[in-house]
């Protein structure tokens, strides 16, 4: 049976309780270490839905909210500093929060809907992701959906795994998908 996905802009009111619950996932709280007070956590989401440079999204499946994403230009990023980025190069950071979605096959046709919504920008020819090196997990999602390994990476809050997603490569690879979709 096919399950929908879609992705619908974060809102602080209606969402911070449940990304803050999702925050301290036993399987979330090694690799995006926000598991913060609440209060704390609402502060930080704020910053970062006001934060221009990006755009937060709440991934959902059947209409179900499962997976939190943050899309984001990499110029004004701090990962702008650890490689020569083309000015509409973007990136991305998810999460699955619902513990019943984990290991059920989600994670890659998220990340294929989210990066070809990415690509809808023209000017865009590169999706980034940096991962923490020791997710092998996403690692590998990543690289399912097209993205190659570049390098290792410091950033202040871990060691991340550079990885890109040429727009050239992603439609290749996805022509027959989005074929598909599209008929």
């Amino acid at each position: 049976m096919e399950k929908s996905i879609s992705f619908v802009k974060a809102d602080l009111e209606r969402d911070v309780s449940l990304l803050h619950k999702w925050q301290h996932q036993p399987y979330v709280i090694p690799f995006w270490k926000l598991d913060i007070s609440l209060k704390d956590y609402r502060t930080h989401l704020e910053n970062f839905l006001a934060d221009q440079h990006q755009s937060l999204y709440l991934g959902l499946i059947d209409g179900v909210p499962m997976s939190y994403w943050e899309a984001y230009w990499v110029i004004g990023d701090v990962v702008e500093n650890c490689y020569d980025p083309h000015p509409e190069d973007q990136g991305i950071h998810l999460l699955i929060g619902e513990e019943d979605y984990l290991g059920m096959g989600y994670a890659l046709p998220l990340l294929r809907a989210m990066v070809r919504f990415q690509f809808l920008s023209k000017g865009t020819e590169k999706v980034i992701a940096e991962p923490d090196i020791m997710n092998e997990k996403m690692i590998h999602v990543f690289e399912k959906c097209g993205f190659e390994k570049v390098k290792p990476i410091e950033l202040p809050d871990k060691t991340g795994m550079l990885m890109y997603c040429h727009r050239e490569t992603f439609e290749r690879r996805w022509e027959d998908v989005f074929k598909t979709a599209t008929a």
